[in-house]
């Protein structure tokens, strides 16, 4: 009992780097309970608020996941919530202010719980962890909180991380010493390997790989401990081949993908991402406070999501043709009657380029629930972000001069549709 008590009130007392005095005077926001319809969600899943917790984020995918220990001392996935606001680009921190996300293993214990964040409420992701003192990567105060702001941070909305905290605390309040946090750059899919095989961060992602097959496998908190310049994992030894088994798979898939014509590619944000549920919604929205969102900065850029750069074989930027030029580059000589010199004077030549047409999404999109009033706002949305897709402008309509007599002239033919890799 003692323990306990001595648990919640470090919860209570706990400060981090987002601290605001004024906030923490007769605030009780921090004990909110968590709210009835997750509560059943726990219940039917076979969990209590009570059974530790495990915490994924994804940055490219601008998700967070929190899953929960059952009595097989398995974890299993309680819910998805989408990220309101993320910074930075793809990769891991280095330094203090370059907006950059982590990427890693962290733990996160009550100590790193926040009450009184300048962003409603926060728990520091742990950020720096012994492999990034390693590798000298300084920085800090790197937290999941509310509004929908970003400097490094997962900003989840006021609401949402208000949820995200009430699980925390009651887990920790149960005895939990501390919650590990994975935070990934993308979902380890062959899919995202083979598009980003050629990024220089590759080796650090695959790295981090072998921490996510591990709890894939296992469903099982990662032991994790930083040497050489790596995470190193201990892994039972039944556990470890059949992790071993998966890397072999997972590398011929994305073999398989290469030949099959995948290309290399690089992803650049403005300056990070939303998820696509609010994308629509913050698209003219910018330094403003809303009642469900919380404090909304720095959303130019984040209308189309990142920028789809190609990359040839040795990683460069494959620079992107004008349209113009695609057009010309597909002509060829060819002779014509005088006939058909005549009927060129009369018609127009088609557009040349068509556009790339972006995939529907399947769900209501987030804008719509959020403006609708409906009460379950911020919970789980298993959409996934739309894939990136880019447009060709038409080219201009070709003029041709009255002719004579017959002459050569230039036929155009339609230029092949411009391929763009999805980012999924």
């Amino acid at each position: 009992m003692m323990k306990r008590i001595a648990l919640a009130a470090s919860l209570v007392l706990a400060l981090a780097a987002c601290q605001d005095d004024n906030l923490s005077r007769g605030s009780t926001r921090h004990l909110v309970p968590i709210p009835s319809a997750t509560m059943a969600l726990m219940s039917t899943k076979g969990m209590s608020k009570e059974d530790p917790i495990l915490v994924r984020a994804y940055k490219k995918e601008s998700e967070l996941e929190i899953w929960k220990r059952g009595s097989n001392g398995k974890y299993a996935l309680l819910k998805t919530y989408p990220v309101c606001r993320w910074s930075g680009q793809l990769g891991p921190k280095n330094r203090e202010g370059d907006r950059q996300v982590p990427e890693g293993f962290y733990t996160v214990t009550p100590a790193q719980m926040n009450p009184n964040s300048n962003f409603y409420l926060s728990f520091d992701t742990g950020y720096p962890n012994a492999l990034d003192r390693s590798m000298g990567r300084s920085g800090g105060d790197i937290m999941v909180h509310g509004s929908c702001s970003s400097r490094g941070c997962f900003a989840m909305t006021d609401q949402n991380v208000a949820e995200i905290y009430a699980i925390a605390r009651e887990a920790l309040g149960a005895g939990q010493r501390g919650f590990q946090f994975q935070s990934y750059p993308f979902r380890m899919t062959a899919e995202n390997l083979a598009k980003h095989r050629l990024d220089p961060n590759i080796a650090f992602w695959k790295n981090l790989k072998e921490g996510a097959d591990a709890f894939e496998v296992t469903k099982q908190e990662v032991q994790v401990a930083a040497g050489r310049g790596r995470y190193e994992f201990n892994i039972d030894p039944d556990s470890a081949s059949v992790v071993a088994q998966k890397r072999v798979q997972d590398e011929q898939e994305v073999a398989e993908l290469v030949a099959k014509g995948e290309k290399p590619i690089k992803l650049v944000y403005h300056d990070g991402d939303t998820h696509e549920s609010f994308r629509t919604a913050l698209a003219n929205v910018t330094g403003v406070t809303d009642t469900k969102l919380g404090y909304v900065s720095r959303t130019e850029g984040i209308s189309s999501g990142p920028r789809v750069v190609a990359l040839n074989d040795t990683g460069k930027e494959v620079p992107e043709a004008p349209p113009t030029a695609l057009a010309f580059a597909s002509m060829r000589e060819v002779p014509v009657t005088q006939a058909e010199t005549r009927a060129a004077v009369t018609e127009q030549t088609a557009p040349v380029a068509a556009a790339v047409a972006a995939p529907a999404s399947g769900e209501t999109p987030f804008y719509k629930k959020m403006f609708g009033g409906v009460a379950d706002l911020f919970s789980t949305s298993s959409a996934q972000p739309l894939a990136e897709t880019v447009q060709v402008a038409p080219a201009a309509p070709m003029k041709t001069a009255p002719a004579m007599k017959p002459m050569p002239q230039k036929r155009a033919e339609a230029a092949s549709p411009v391929k763009v890799a999805n980012a999924n």
